[in-house]
């Protein structure tokens, strides 16, 4: 009886039965209002469904008795269970509506569970209390009843994701590529606007919220949903909302042997009900289970989903990730406890989870991890089979799909390879290997199309070696190793197994297995890179051209994978693989130059000890100190302190053991041997250090500890560096190990300058009587000549610093007597030799050179004591020892040679020497200089001795430091060397006259541009890289309008084209001019790549200038008949066009890439991408207006006089036409409206183009397979319309592939398209039909006939190998045989001659008139 007066309490025997009816026949989708007397009476107790609830609590237990009497109460009081149910819906229903309050949101909860609990009792159905709309209502509540954000706050919480349709690239829609595919709803009611609930309100709806779901999984034990799918889908909306509702305590059950009641937690609540979902009663089937998959999808995915809208991506935040994990370890338990009906279904949620990834690295990465644990619980079967899918996912034309097969192959390379299974397929078994994945997978995509994704697979690559997987480093060996590896797919499988089936699944919003489609384009450019041997030189040309990539991240990816190479051993570390890393140090990108020192970093910590790796460090990060952008220069004097200075230590506490003491001091000891040429960058990273007082009394006493034993060399490179700045030395230790250097023969010659450097530096502090035995010492030692040439010169400098002081007489009069002493005791011994008859007979060609070096060193500080003899004597050794005899018709030299000394026979180093020699005294002696000058010039022009000619080079290059006005007029002598014969004289002339224009002591006047541009095209390598360094990162920051400036001229000049009134009249000897020609065919070439060099480092303002200067300068003058229409104007007016019609011509902004085509990983990003697409808009309307002001009516009046004169150059117009009007191809007729025919011939032109274009694209697709590859089951092929009937099935639906037969190309090219080119001539079908062709199957040994046998499919591949081929005899043939002769595609030999083509019968209409008129 106490339910009796609980029901009493719900008033139903005052609720009008108009009403009620009236609830019913709306379906519980609307109820009128309440009598408020009633609603008021029930509400007088707050907790009356609560007591209700509770006395029907014991009703729905398994006790028959009570089943019986719950419903004979019902009628006992005349209660009615309709009116019950309608009590119950009007409150439920006010509690959706628009802002409920609490007390509303409260009784509704508690209503629904009220309701969800008489659905439990037996009897319940049979009593009509069930009905689907108001059930699903109840499931509705605890989303609607709790509080939720506004949108504003939601819009703040969550991601649009980058995905989109950023396929399609349409110019007039450029907004929806971001938010096409994925978009928050923005349609609900912002209903909690203004509403405000406390901590203690929000406890009571979370109590009627766990009451409600409490109630449901007691419902859903024995209620069963089987024939139910909507109330289904709205139970497994609930519980996945609530899987992320709260943060759970301590570890996650599933277990299903806790009672409901014991669990806490909403999250947990709500997996309990998933797996209840997933269990039998609800369905023998797998629909229910693929509905609690398919909603977990998004909760690993972690997305949103909300009805009438598509899924938004949530911000990664610490719930959400814990949700995430949660869903996936409830998902392997109910593939644990459910194996062989859910492992159909995980294979689907892993294809769903790959299919709907997003292009955000946090979320690939989580994806991937999520992947990487559902796949652990496949067996090895299904494995291998997902692997499969994963590769031919792997070829898709998206970005996204791409980047995340990587990242998913990489999870699975950390997991322990799996062994073959007794009951496996052992065609599969290929794909349980990791070699799979690390060839098949991860290294197939370093040629990737796209940047990011080749950047990538680099990334990817390096990791592998960075696993602790043995099997991925062994996999990453063998792809360079020297016998080549062929991937997995070649080896191991029969042909049965190398044939797939192609599928595409074309229905879209049902959850079912994707079948992804082989992307063809994919498969034409990558099948040679899966059937190549891979030979270790091949490879790692590839690499150097991947740390080459125009991408930075690219480069920098492969830098990554060249450092772990080297660092694993992979590689050897030879100085050829150590310089890709080095070299990159000085990259154009500043995060490059990083990227690339930190790389060195690492593979010197792994192998410190390792002497080329050190050199490579050195070289890489030392000239880095001199960068011109400053966070690269702090980067390296990080590498340095961090490498070099903070492990110097005392001798006493030096350990050998030290990795890293012996590290600095091995690289110190390198720079006093082979990199001595880096001094000067180590010596500016001293200078930057001296500011900073980084050394320290103790560091230098620490220094001083080592100038003796082993490490003295580099102890006193780093004395010398310091010395300057650095606070008083110990002089007894610098001094003792002076006076001991003195009195031994020189054993190190480094070690020995960088001693007397020291004493240089520390001369000024010290006392007279100790200078003055110094000086002596210096004095004999350089009176000995026995001293190397370095030392001569250091000894010299050495001697001008201790002479100095504050008074400047007393300086020059030391400098006099020491330095004039010198110089008496060289004059002496030059005389002896020189004057002397017999004294060139036998001559001490080393002292003689000593001699000459130090009076050239000395001639320097006393210019007083040099006389006119010594000029004599200098002169006399450069006098050649034979006349050259000229003849008759010969090219006199500009410069005679002098004729007032007899011819000698000096040896060519000694003149060498001379020349530097006679070189510095000219710089003392200005009457010297211009007695000598012609001299010097007439030795580049016929002299023939390389050493000769390249110090003189030097010698001129320095006087015009010292002569500018004077030298400045041989300036076309020095540049002519540029062309010379030897690449060192050549390499000098250009790191001198690049000196020269930075300091501006030359100008661009002349032919100098010219023959410093015709260096870019070198014949050595070195050079024309050199030159570019030279030109862009020197000269061109310098002087930004140089190249523009000059580029029309270079046009007239590389063609030496000398008929126009302005350009090309600077003035040249005949054989100046042939030595710098690259006129003709044969040097269009070279012609094309200076061209390109210019245009590529153009700014867009100089492209767009330079275009109408081109088309007014040039293209007018022919017009106009200012220049002739000869032989030379059409060769310059090809190259004109042709120049107009190169790629590096082309606007920046209207090349760049469209927004979408590559992903983009954050907001500003985003926002550059959208401003480079309106960017490429608005320079496309002025280029546009440009081109119809300027350059059209050029074109058109050109156009006609080349027709005139029937000019061959009228080919080049039409190509320069049609790369230019691949813009504007929709409005050509518009812009040539003057010229109605020539838009006609263009727009023909450009449609044959785009033809050919295609047709070739599709043959190169065709030939592309033949070689053993993969190939399509035919018998697995679906058609359109039984993928359609699959997908008619309700669940989780396979998503529709956008450009299923597109897919990214490979870059570059391989060089297997030539091959495709010649095969293409080769293959020819016999005979043709209108009608699709369906192709017979059959082994080529048992068919009659048949030259090749093709498969039942589609002919997307044909694959010509041996176990295909037969030559049968032409006899023999049936009907049947010459029906499939149709299908087949022939072989021709090359030797066989084509057929002749077929005569047709055709007659003309006047031919058959006349033939008529002759019958009548």
């Amino acid at each position: 009886m106490e339910l009796a007066r609980a029901l009493q309490l719900l008033k139903l025997n005052s609720v009008p039965t108009d009403w009620v009816d009236a609830v019913w026949d709306f379906e519980f989708t609307h109820t009128d209002p309440l009598d408020p007397v009633i609603e008021e009476e029930i509400k007088e107790d707050p907790d009356v469904f609560k007591t209700v609830y509770m006395q029907l609590l014991p009703f729905s237990t398994d006790d028959d008795d009570n089943t019986q009497s719950v419903w004979v109460v019902f009628g006992e009081n005349g209660l009615s269970t309709k009116a019950l149910v309608a009590v119950l819906s009007y409150f439920i229903l006010s509690a959706k509506t628009k802002s409920p309050s609490l007390e509303q949101r409260l009784c509704g909860l508690q209503a629904a569970s009220l309701y969800l609990l008489l659905l439990k009792i037996p009897g319940s159905v049979a009593n009509k209390v069930y009905h689907q709309i108001l059930f699903d209502t109840c499931l509705n509540m605890p989303l609607k009843c709790w509080p939720q954000d506004t949108g504003k706050k939601r819009k703040k919480d969550s991601l649009k994701s980058s995905q989109g349709d950023t396929k399609s690239g349409k110019r007039s829609k450029p907004p929806k590529k971001v938010s096409d595919e994925m978009e928050i709803d923005d349609d609900e009611d912002n209903e909690e606007e203004g509403m405000y609930f406390s901590a203690q309100d929000l406890l009571k709806i979370r109590e009627g919220i766990v009451m409600l779901v409490r109630t449901l999984l007691r419902l859903l034990e024995r209620f069963s949903l089987r024939d139910k799918p909507q109330s289904t889908d709205s139970c497994v909306q609930l519980f996945t909302e609530l899987t992320n509702f709260e943060p759970v305590m301590g570890d996650m059950s599933f277990s299903q042997e806790r009672n409901v009641d014991q669990l806490q937690s909403l999250p947990e609540l709500a997996y309990r009900g998933l797996g209840i979902l997933c269990s039998a009663i609800h369905g023998e089937g797998d629909e229910c289970r693929r509905r609690v998959f398919r909603k977990l999808l998004y909760v690993i995915l972690m997305m949103k989903t909300q009805d009438r809208s598509k899924p938004c991506l949530l911000v990664p935040s610490q719930a959400i990730c814990s949700a995430r994990d949660q869903s996936i370890l409830f998902i392997s338990h109910i593939v644990d406890e459910q194996r062989e009906t859910t492992l159909p279904l995980l294979r689907t949620l892993v294809q769903h989870i790959c299919h709907q990834m997003v292009e955000k690295s946090e979320y690939r990465t989580s994806g991937a991890q999520a992947v990487g644990k559902l796949m652990a619980k496949m067996p090895c079967q299904d494995y291998a089979v997902l692997v499969k899918w994963l590769y031919n996912y792997s070829r898709n034309n998206k970005v996204a799909f791409r980047m995340f097969a990587l990242d998913v192959a990489m999870v699975l390379l950390e997991q322990s390879e799996r062994d073959m299974e007794d009951t496996m397929d052992p065609e599969l078994a290929v794909f349980l290997s990791h070699r799979f994945l690390v060839h098949n997978i991860v290294y197939s995509h370093r040629n990737d199309v796209s940047p990011t994704v080749r950047g990538h697979a680099l990334h990817c690559l390096a990791q592998c070696l960075e696993l602790r997987s043995q099997n991925a480093t062994k996999c990453v060996h063998e792809l360079f190793s020297n016998t080549g590896a062929q991937t997995m797919l070649e080896t191991g499988r029969s042909e049965q197994t190398l044939k797939r089936g192609e599928t595409g699944q074309k229905t879209a919003l049902t959850f079912r297995t994707i079948e992804l489609t082989k992307h063809k384009s994919i498969t034409a450019t990558r099948r040679s890179d899966i059937n190549t041997s891979l030979q270790n030189e091949e490879t790692m040309a590839l690499f150097k051209k991947h740390v080459s990539d125009p991408k930075t991240n690219a480069r920098k990816s492969a830098l990554e994978t060249v450092m772990s190479l080297l660092k694993h051993g992979v590689i050897s570390c030879n100085v050829e693989n150590l310089t890709i890393l080095s070299d990159r140090c000085r990259d154009p990108a500043v995060s490059v130059k990083k990227k690339a020192m930190q790389c060195l970093m690492d593979l010197l910590a792994a192998l410190s000890d390792n002497r080329e790796v050190q050199e490579a460090w050195l070289r890489g990060v030392l000239p880095a100190v001199m960068d011109s952008e400053s966070s690269v220069q702090e980067k390296a004097l990080e590498c340095l302190d961090q490498v070099i200075l903070a492990h110097i230590k005392s001798q006493g506490k030096y350990r050998p053991d030290d990795t890293s003491q012996r590290l600095a001091w091995g690289l110190l000891g390198l720079m006093c041997e082979k990199c001595q040429d880096l001094s000067r960058y180590f010596s500016k990273a001293f200078s930057v250090w001296a500011p900073q007082q980084k050394f320290t009394p103790a560091f230098v006493n620490s220094l001083l500890s080592h100038t003796e034993g082993e490490r003295a060399a580099a102890a006193w490179l780093l004395l010398a560096k310091i010395a300057i700045c650095s606070p008083k030395l110990n002089y007894g230790t610098v001094l003792e190990t002076w006076e001991h250097t003195v009195r031994s023969p020189v054993v190190s010659e480094t070690m020995t300058c960088h001693i007397l450097s020291v004493m240089g530096d520390i001369s000024s502090n010290l006392n007279d009587d100790t200078k003055s035995r110094i000086v002596d010492d210096l004095m004999g030692w350089l009176k000995s000549f026995s001293l190397p040439l370095e030392v001569i010169s250091s000894c010299v400098d050495t001697l001008v610093r201790f002479g100095r002081s504050d008074n400047t007489q007393d300086t020059l009069g030391f400098l006099d007597r020491i330095c004039g002493e010198l110089v008496s005791v060289c004059e002496a011994y030059l005389s002896s030799v020189i004057l002397n008859e017999k004294g060139a007979e036998n001559i001490n060609e080393d002292l003689l050179v000593k001699h000459l070096y130090t009076l050239g060193a000395a001639s320097l500080h006393c210019a007083s004591k040099v006389g006119k003899r010594i000029f004599l004597l200098v002169q006399s050794i450069l006098t050649p020892s034979e006349q050259p005899v000229h003849t008759e018709g010969d090219v006199l030299p500009a410069s005679q040679p002098l004729s007032q000394f007899k011819p000698n026979s000096m040896p060519t180093v000694v003149r060498a020497h001379a020349v530097i020699t006679l070189g510095k005294l000219c710089l003392q002696h200005e009457e010297l200089m211009l007695k000598y000058l012609p001299v010097f010039a007439r030795e580049l022009e016929v002299g023939t001795e390389l050493a000769v000619r390249s110090n003189v080079v030097v010698v001129m290059c320095d006087l015009c430091v010292r002569y500018t006005n004077t030298v400045t007029r041989y300036i076309p002598n020095i540049s002519a060397c540029l062309r010379d014969k030897e690449a060192i004289v050549r390499e000098q002339t250009l790191i001198m006259l690049t000196n020269l224009l930075q300091e501006e002591y030359v100008k661009w006047k002349g032919a100098l541009f010219f023959r410093f541009a015709v260096a870019l095209v070198d014949p050595d390598p070195s050079i024309a890289d050199l030159c570019e360094y030279c030109l862009v990162d020197l000269l061109l920051k310098k002087s930004p309008l140089m190249f523009s400036q000059h580029f029309i001229e270079c046009i007239f000049h590389f063609n030496s084209y000398e008929k126009h009134k302005k350009y090309n009249k600077f003035p040249q000897a005949e054989s100046e001019k042939s030595r710098f020609s690259l006129r003709g065919p044969q040097n269009q070439g070279k012609r094309f790549r200076i061209y390109k060099f210019l245009l590529k480092n153009f700014t867009d303002e100089q492209r767009f200038n330079i275009t109408t200067k081109i088309c007014q300068d040039i293209l007018a003058s022919f017009v106009d008949s200012e220049l002739p229409l000869d032989s030379e104007g059409s060769e310059l007016l090809a190259d004109t066009f042709d120049v107009l019609s190169l790629k590096e011509m082309k606007l920046t902004a209207m090349s760049s890439p469209t927004a979408g085509e590559e992903p983009q990983e954050d907001e500003m990003a985003m926002a550059k991408a959208v401003l480079q697409v309106a960017q490429k808009k608005l320079v496309s309307q002025v280029q546009k207006k440009n081109f119809v002001e300027n350059v059209i009516p050029i074109i058109i009046s050109l156009k006609n006089m080349l027709e005139e004169k029937h000019s061959p150059v009228l080919k080049h117009l039409m190509a320069y036409l049609q790369v230019t009007m691949q813009d504007y191809r929709s409005e050509v007729k518009e812009l040539f409206a003057a010229d109605e025919q020539l838009a006609t011939e263009v727009e023909y032109n450009l449609k044959q183009f785009e033809k050919a274009k295609q047709e070739q694209q599709q043959m190169e697709n065709q030939l592309a397979s033949c070689t053993l590859s993969p190939r399509r089951n035919g018998s697995a092929v679906a058609s359109p319309a039984q993928a359609a009937n699959a997908g008619h099935r309700s669940g989780f639906a396979t998503p529709r592939h956008h450009n299923a037969t597109k897919g990214p190309a490979q870059t570059p090219k391989s060089a297997d398209s030539l091959r495709r080119r010649t095969f293409a001539g080769m293959v020819t079908p016999v005979r043709s039909r209108s009608s699709p062709t369906v192709f017979s199957t059959g082994r080529a040994n048992k068919q009659v006939g048949r030259a090749i046998s093709t498969p039942q499919a589609s002919m997307h591949e044909v694959t010509f190998g041996e176990q295909v081929s037969a030559i049968c005899s032409e006899s023999g043939r049936g009907g049947k045989d010459v029906e499939e002769e149709e299908s087949i595609l022939h072989l021709m030999s090359p030797e066989q001659q084509k057929p002749v083509p077929r005569q047709w019968n055709v007659e003309s209409p006047l031919v058959q008139k006349l033939r008529s008129k002759k019958r009548l």
